[in-house]
């Protein structure tokens, strides 16, 4: 294994790669719940969206970890689902075969600007300062993640502010807007952020793991976020929190489920076919693969940046050779391109974009450095198609708080900015809390370029923004102005 992932060269092991995607893998399980629950929403047959996110990210993260030899993993992106029901499918009107074929043409359209260097460019053209801006943001976004899925945080709301239920305006809504259920509520400003009460089990089973994992790291015990993983999950047997029944062998549903698969499996092909025949919907459908690729392309470079740069993933000497290189010599280049195919990959076997999680942060923090930890990674999720009665029983209370830990690790980034000085100031304070206020990477990220280039433009300074830097921010603003349109 050593030639072929270059351990020694990169300073880690066998041991420590496979503990490092296990870590990974758990951090983000999740999404093998939620992905169903949301695209099923849409109408998809939620056991085939279950084997299409493990398929997707199964596919993606071994083609990351083979042919770019990094840690990264890669499923379903959270956000981007969200986007392709309640807008694409519910609030304009696409089926959700349509929605799939324009998750995949946004694929191709990736590979392209990946293959041209364009993704490179916007890279290079991000000054050092946002950099680190960015990395410090995505701890706060990882961080604020892992506090909201243990329900440490509640919000408040009252009825005059509720938006949208279901994507639907409150007096237009009808029995039809319900029959899911209540799947998604849109509030205004009026929804206040409150600390638990710490009366529920789950929450203090979530404490529980924070105080473990602390001790463990800080005791810089080998695996510590793996193990607090473990160990809180156990501890939440008893407390009632883990449910035991869902561990049943007997009747699997695996056949169902790949009986199911066949109603995705390809179905984008079939969505093409529709979502071109009415020329007056071509803005429309322009405009949202926009959208899909503007969110999908910023959310993998925020996680490679926010990531790779603090810990030498990516080094001075990579970085050299993606300004200098051709065709996939660097490792950038590989690992952009592993993440560009794999939202197309997704979208074949049935499922929204599929993109670099933030949470592989958690595996680089156990000390994955090598393609390995993604193979480990990839190899979970396989496993999870047989193991998913035990998989399941791994509750959110013992994952956040590896996603709070690993959320102060990345914070550490923000060392390297110049708080002094209100030009890098102000860019990276948007960084920050755009990303875990707006719940997305991407809008951290627009936040910063914005503000970056307002900054230069009143400071007369606006030779030292890159172009690619001016256009990434305009089509920031042109994305929240569809967003407004629609």
């Amino acid at each position: 294994m050593d030639p072929f992932f270059k351990l020694k060269e990169n300073a880690t092991s066998v041991s420590t790669e496979i503990i490092a995607g296990i870590t990974t893998f758990f951090a983000m399980s999740y999404i093998l719940f939620v992905n169903p629950s949301i695209l099923g929403a849409a109408g998809m047959p939620s056991k085939a969206v279950f084997l299409a996110t493990i398929l997707a990210a199964v596919t993606s993260t071994l083609i990351m970890g083979l042919f770019a030899n990094v840690p990264y993993a890669l499923a379903p992106g959270m956000g981007l689902n969200a986007f392709f029901t309640y807008t694409v499918v519910f609030g304009l009107g696409f089926s959700w075969q349509e929605a799939l074929a324009m998750v995949f043409i946004c694929g191709l359209f990736n590979i392209f600007i990946t293959v041209t260097k364009v993704r490179k460019g916007i890279i290079k053209a991000i000054p050092l300062s946002l950099q680190h801006a960015i990395g410090g943001g995505i701890g706060v976004f990882v961080a604020y993640l892992g506090f909201k899925n243990a329900n440490i945080i509640n919000f408040s709301l009252s009825a005059q502010n509720i938006v949208a239920v279901n994507g639907v305006e409150p007096a237009k809504t009808s029995a039809k807007t319900f029959a899911q259920g209540i799947l998604s509520v849109n509030a205004n400003g009026g929804v206040v952020p409150l600390i638990s009460t710490f009366t529920e089990p789950s929450v203090l089973l979530a404490i529980f793991g924070l105080f473990l994992m602390t001790v463990l790291v800080i005791k810089n015990v080998r695996g510590a976020i793996l193990l607090g993983i473990i160990a809180t999950t156990l501890i939440g047997i008893p407390l009632g929190v883990v449910d035991l029944s869902r561990i049943t062998f007997g009747a699997n549903p695996l056949g169902q489920a790949f009986n199911e698969l066949g109603t995705t499996f390809l179905a984008a092909f079939g969505g093409m076919v529709s979502l071109f025949k009415d020329a007056n919907r071509l803005p429309l459908v322009l405009m949202t693969i926009f959208a899909f690729s503007l969110s999908d392309t910023f959310d993998t470079i925020g996680t490679f940046i926010g990531t790779g740069r603090r810990t030498g993933i990516f080094s001075a000497e990579d970085e050299a050779a993606l300004e200098n290189s051709t065709g996939f010599s660097s490792k950038m280049d590989r690992a952009l391109f592993a993440d560009a195919i794999g939202t197309s990959i997704g979208a074949l076997f049935g499922t929204s974009n599929t993109t670099t999680y933030v949470e592989s942060a958690a595996g680089i923090a156990e000390g994955g450095r090598t393609g390995l930890t993604a193979v480990s990674t990839a190899t979970c999720f396989l496993l999870s198609i047989l193991l998913l009665p035990l998989i399941g029983i791994v509750p959110a209370a013992a994952t956040a708080p590896a996603l709070i830990i690993v959320g102060v690790m990345m914070v550490s980034s923000f060392l390297d900015v110049d708080w002094s000085n209100f030009e890098d100031a102000l860019p990276a304070f948007f960084a920050a809390f755009f990303m875990a206020l707006c719940y997305s990477i991407s809008y951290g990220i627009a936040g910063a370029f914005i503000f970056y280039c307002l900054v230069k433009v009143t400071k007369g300074k606006a030779s030292e923004v890159h172009p690619i830097l001016w256009g990434a921010s305009f089509l920031f603003i042109l994305n929240f102005v569809i967003l407004a349109i629609l």
